[in-house]
Parts: C-alpha cells; structure tokens; sequence
C-alpha cells in the first residue's frame, strides 16, 4: 500500500484528531473517503479553497449571459452549447446531465 505524507498546520490537525476521535476513528480512517471522493472522476464536485473566485466569476457570467439573452438568444444559446461540449470534454458534466 502507497503512503501519502502531507504537511498541515497544527490547529488543523487537532481538528482533525478531534472529530476521529468523536467518530471513533483514525485520522487516516477519516480522511480516506475524502480521498477517494477526490480522485474519482465520475464523482461530483469536490471543495476547494477557489470556491469564493468560482462563485464571483459565475455571477459575473450569469449577468453577461442575461444581457446577451436580451440582445441575441441566438449567440447565448450557440455559446451555451460550447460551454456544454468543453465541460464534457474535461469529465466536469455528467453526459446525462442537462442544463
């Protein structure tokens, strides 16, 4: 089995050892799924720390979209298909999933 060394501060850690502890696991016991959610690529998606820039740049495409949508259904509909296609190219839309 692979070992996986990472450096966290040590308020994170005692958080960490906190919760096991609460839960009545180890650390690595409870990290482990998370991991496994990470590296998955048909799961969904996984927090990061850009959460704050993604949601302040969705925003700012939604208010671009909606003013497009007034002025040319026609492009924001041919520019929403390519957004479609690039986000199954890169595995980040479910080919089931429709929007």
């Amino acid at each position: 089995m692979a070992h996986l060394s990472i450096r966290i501060d040590d308020e994170l850690h005692g958080r960490l050892a906190r919760r096991a502890r609460i839960v009545g696991v180890t650390i690595t016991e409870l990290i482990r799924p998370m991991l496994e959610q990470a590296a998955d690529p048909r799961s969904g998606y996984v927090y990061t720390t850009q959460d704050e820039i993604l949601s302040g740049v969705v925003q700012t495409l939604a208010i671009i979209a909606a003013s497009v949508r007034e002025h040319s259904p026609e492009l924001l509909e041919k520019g929403m298909a390519e957004a479609r296609q690039m986000l199954l190219d890169r595995g980040l839309l479910d080919p089931e999933q429709r929007i």
